[in-house]
């Protein structure tokens, strides 16, 4: 894409794009309200391309609310033309980065574990300016004096839609989280139904750890631990279908194996165990796991015998494979 281009489709004059690494997806929705989660990194124009702020340094991606008088509205402009996923490197003229030493003081010192100072003070960025006469750290200080194009290299990680997250806790609650992952579930079911395993397997591997997030604080073996352990079996288990499905048989068998430890009723995880050995020839393994199936539940007879005929004949093949072989070597 052509600097020409970028700049028409950001719809503002002094910003070019250069997109790093191509996102996924369609451009989310960024309306007011919405949370987005992004990484950033601040450079100078100068050779060294001078790093000012990176948050990976921090270890905390940036939150903005859409709409939320966020200091720096020109973030809004850039991360609107991104895709999840998406790393881009914008240069932004003085006329956009002006007021950006102010928002670095105040992230720096919500870094540092301190006040922000007076930042829910709606004041024009611009008087508020005029009123310091430092800012506390001397690069911030020489941007003040002399404002310069700077370099926002951004990755956007996430865009929560206001009915997707609460917007007075910034971080979930335990509620929160819990009604979040009925959604992902529902999601990661259509997706596998689509054959997108892969999509399907990160909306059940985020439902998990909601759970378990919650699930950290309540007392192991106890009634509403249980009923959580449930609900990440369940997801574990759908989970395991989708990497059958991208043939990761040995870490299917893995994961059913950790819950099969700790409960040894579950019966479908005997089940996909059973299926995960007999891709990987283990017999023996397979019909062990398969006859816990019956005896756990009668009713999957049909099942089961339909995937040891299938076992059978597998078996027999490589037999049959084997006396090839060897019949070669002799």
């Amino acid at each position: 894409m052509s600097d020409m281009q970028d700049t028409l489709l950001l719809g503002s004059e002094g910003i070019k794009k250069t997109i790093l690494y191509g996102g996924t997806g369609d451009i989310p929705k960024f309306i007011t309200g919405a949370k987005v989660t992004f990484h950033f990194r601040t450079q100078l124009c100068d050779d060294e391309r001078t790093v000012i702020d990176d948050s990976k340094v921090v270890g905390t991606p940036m939150e903005i609310v859409i709409g939320n008088m966020f200091k720096l509205d020109i973030w809004e402009t850039l991360l609107a033309s991104m895709r999840i996923g998406e790393v881009a490197d914008f240069w932004c003229d003085i006329n956009h980065t002006g007021v950006y030493p102010l928002v670095s003081k105040s992230m720096r010192r919500i870094a540092e574990g301190k006040d922000p100072v007076d930042w829910h003070i709606h004041t024009c960025g611009m008087a508020n300016m005029f009123a310091y006469h430092t800012l506390g750290y001397d690069d911030l200080d020489e941007l003040m004096k002399e404002p310069k194009p700077l370099f926002f290299v951004l990755e956007l990680l996430m865009v929560q839609q206001p009915s997707e997250y609460n917007r007075e806790s910034w971080a979930l609650s335990d509620e929160e989280r819990l009604k979040i992952v009925p959604v992902l579930h529902g999601q990661g079911n259509k997706l596998f139904k689509q054959g997108r395993y892969q999509d399907a397997t990160q909306k059940y591997k985020e439902a998990i750890i909601c759970i378990k997030n919650v699930q950290t604080k309540k007392k192991s073996w106890e009634v509403p631990w249980m009923k959580l352990e449930k609900m990440a079996n369940t997801l574990t288990l759908n989970y395991c279908q989708c990497l059958h499905r991208m043939e990761e048989y040995y870490e299917v068998i893995e994961h059913t194996s950790d819950i099969i430890n700790q409960h040894p009723g579950v019966m479908k995880a005997f089940y996909l165990r059973g299926k995960a050995h007999m891709e990987v020839w283990n017999e023996a393994e397979a019909r062990q796991d398969f006859s816990r199936v019956l005896d756990l539940d009668p009713r999957m007879k049909k099942a089961v015998k339909k995937e040891l005929a299938v076992l059978n004949m597998r078996m027999e093949e490589k037999n049959q494979e084997d006396r090839e072989t060897y019949k070669g070597m002799f």
